[in-house]
């Protein structure tokens, strides 16, 4: 088994937004030289997300106001007597920090309109993603 870790920084420009970062991580996976195996991406921050989907100016500001619309800032959360950001804490509990992806033949295996992204939620903030590549 080989495993190839890399560090993706990401300077995040507003308070919700995407952050396309699919050609980073399919860069990982080529250095890495591995053929068959799993990709890890990660956010190591728990006030943002890791999310698969198409990268379309319409959606990528729908997504944005779905989250803006569920996770109300200043809607009364008891965390926001500390930090004024439990808006945000609550959406990456609820949306994630991790995505795995297989990888095939060299390649990051994703579907025609997947892209991956960083959702920054309580920016703008300087942001790390780990991407682990396993395989052989």
């Amino acid at each position: 088994m080989v495993i190839n870790f890399d560090e993706l920084l990401v300077n995040t420009k507003k308070a919700i937004e995407t952050v396309d970062i699919t050609n980073e991580v399919e860069k990982s996976v080529e250095k890495s030289k591995i053929k068959n195996g799993l990709c890890v991406v990660h956010s190591i921050h728990s006030t943002s997300a890791i999310i698969v989907n198409e990268h379309e100016s319409g959606l990528i500001k729908d997504i944005v106001r779905k989250v803006s619309e569920d996770f109300k800032r200043g809607a009364g959360w008891l965390h926001d007597r500390i930090d004024d950001n439990a808006h945000s804490h609550l959406a990456s509990t609820y949306i994630g920090p991790t995505r795995i992806f297989p990888i095939k033949d060299g390649k990051l295996v994703r579907g025609t309109w997947q892209n991956i992204f960083l959702l920054e939620l309580d920016g703008p903030r300087k942001r790390k993603v780990i991407v682990e590549v396993m395989g052989e």
